[in-house]
């Protein structure tokens, strides 16, 4: 798969460069999964406020599986596939999911047969070139992994491409927020030592832009909200491994040991533990290590749209349904 062009303020790292990373995290991934388990759960009660019933589910990055038992329990008649950019991650989802199907043993084999395979199929694959026809599901689902892709907007299109029409997207991702109190360290000590300034973390869309690449990608009546999850650390070594794990550090040189960046680094975990705070009821002194916890910053943005009908078949010319013929010009804008 070849890299895409970054879209304008992001940096330019590719496809090949991420799967690395998360193929080398999927072992402990698990470690750092109480996040995207949280955040699941929040956009399944977002989801209990929509009523469908669609035939078939696809989850974009779904990582090592553990949003696919809840997809098959809530919509036990549809085929739920996953893909992700990973196959070390989706190795860890077919060893997640193969608890599954442990019912079909008490089932006669000639139910077995006719029932097919009802666990979730996989396929290794960049957001924005799914391996799929068009229109060859009924609701997508992402959770925590469309800010990994340096071009959403060509993601929203290739969603927009595989939904049937009036499907549904709905999807969790990060924003601007996300570890400012990294960035903010770093900056710091980047500062005070006098080196350029770099990128260490990956820049995060803003929720509006993010509504607005949903219009023009095709889809309507978007829904986006947001809300800051705060996760605390009792140590800034901690705190950093943690980041490693999630992946968000793609701009960081694995195992480089020089002088320089041993300094830096201990200059960094300096910056972090000056951010320590005082916890409600912590004996602690206030900013010190015996107590107090040091901050980490998440900004979830959550969003669902519709897959409009086309105004347009594919030779350009204008589509007009019969139900909407004579109910004036507002109806087809």
């Amino acid at each position: 798969m070849s890299p895409s062009p970054s879209r304008p303020g992001r940096p330019a790292y590719d496809s090949r460069l991420l799967r690395r990373i998360f193929d080398r995290r999927a072992a402990t991934f698990d470690e750092v999964a109480f996040l995207p388990r949280e955040i699941a759960q929040r956009m399944r009660e977002r989801l209990d406020y929509i009523k469908m019933n669609p035939a078939s589910v696809l989850d974009v990055g779904c990582g090592p599986g553990d949003d696919l038992p809840g997809l098959r329990q809530r919509f036990p008649e549809a085929p739920v596939f996953g893909t992700d950019l990973s196959y070390a991650m989706l190795q860890r989802a077919l060893h997640h999911d193969a608890g599954d199907t442990s019912w079909r043993r008490f089932l006669p084999a000639s139910i077995g047969r006719a029932l097919g395979a009802r666990g979730p199929r996989f396929a290794q694959a960049d957001f924005a070139a799914l391996p799929f026809a068009h229109g060859a599901f009924e609701l997508l689902w992402s959770n925590l992994a469309l800010h990994w892709h340096p071009r959403p907007d060509l993601v929203f299109g290739e969603w927009q491409r595989v939904l049937k029409v009036n499907g549904l997207l709905m999807f969790s991702t990060l924003g601007p927020d996300t570890l400012k109190e990294l960035r903010g360290a770093w900056a710091e000590v980047e500062a005070a030592h006098g080196v350029p300034a770099r990128k260490h973390v990956i820049d995060f869309v803003d929720m509006h832009d993010l509504g607005d690449m949903l219009v023009e990608n095709g889809f309507e009546i978007p829904v986006m909200d947001q809300e800051t999850i705060t996760v605390t650390y009792r140590s800034a070594a901690k705190l950093l491994a943690d980041v490693r794990r999630w992946g968000a550090y793609p701009f960081e040189r694995e195992g480089d040991a020089s002088p320089l960046s041993r300094r830096l680094y201990r200059a960094l975990v300096a910056a972090l533990e000056a951010r320590r705070r005082k916890d409600p009821g912590d004996e602690g002194t206030e900013g010190g290590t015996e107590g107090g916890t040091i901050p980490l910053t998440f900004e979830i943005i959550y969003g669902h749209a519709w897959k409009a009908v086309p105004r347009t078949t594919a030779e350009g010319h204008g589509i007009v349904r019969i139900e909407d013929i004579g109910r004036g010009p507002a109806r087809n804008r």
